[in-house]
């Protein structure tokens, strides 16, 4: 397991400003060790909850032309037809993955092609699993083209806590599904669009993992 580099300036911080909280408890508390030992334990577990939060675990990942790989990890929570109004313009499957604070917060490119689309639009902050937050929410979309010429919409979408969607790739880019795509700091949503021929692999409540759970079939 590594550190994302999106968390290092926060883990840098936290740090910093819990050395010196914890600093300013010894004066305070000084000679009363049940207090500066309590204040102490939770400063750590803060810590390490933060650390937590930007862990990239290793995994083995096997590339496949034919399957939609979940691009994060979370619980499915939308299986459904739609009109993608954004791209495709036409009915499409959506797949959304709900991410709770514990989950890992990076994102992979679901499919291999070309990156042929990215766009950011600012929203408000719905929680992430509000059914407008797909819509309303800030959130940035990206649409890679597979070698067939079938465009696979997904979009990073922010929820109530999340603040920051960070994307690592643009128009033009390589995709492939080993390769990060981008990040979302703090509780957060991903919407994935899928043909509708597309063999659906997974159901409603289902936990998912980023590059290791085939969410569809391209056939």
């Amino acid at each position: 397991m590594t550190i994302h580099k999106e968390g290092y300036r926060i883990i840098g911080g936290s740090f910093v400003f819990l050395t010196i909280l914890n600093l300013i408890f010894l004066k305070v508390f000084w000679g009363d060790s049940i207090v500066l030992g309590l204040l102490v334990t939770v400063s750590l577990l803060l810590f390490g909850v933060v650390v937590f939060f930007f862990r990239i675990p290793k995994r083995n990942i096997e590339l496949n032309d034919k399957n939609i790989l979940a691009p994060s990890d979370g619980t499915i929570v939308v299986i459904e037809e739609v009109e993608e109004t954004e791209y495709i313009k036409g009915p499409a499957t959506q797949i959304s993955i709900f991410m709770s604070p514990l989950n890992v917060h990076c994102q992979w490119f679901p499919v291999n092609g070309k990156v042929v689309y990215t766009r950011h639009h600012d929203g408000s902050y719905l929680v992430a699993w509000h059914p407008k937050s797909s819509t309303e929410n800030e959130r940035n979309t990206i649409v890679v083209e597979t070698a067939n010429g079938i465009p696979i919409v997904f979009r990073q979408i922010a929820g109530a806590l999340a603040r920051r969607i960070v994307c690592f790739t643009k128009a033009g880019g390589e995709a492939k599904q080993d390769k990060q795509a981008g990040f979302i700091k703090f509780g957060s949503r991903i919407d994935v669009f899928v043909p509708l021929s597309a063999k659906i692999n997974v159901e409603l409540d289902q936990k998912v993992q980023a590059t290791q759970t085939v969410l569809a079939e391209l056939v």
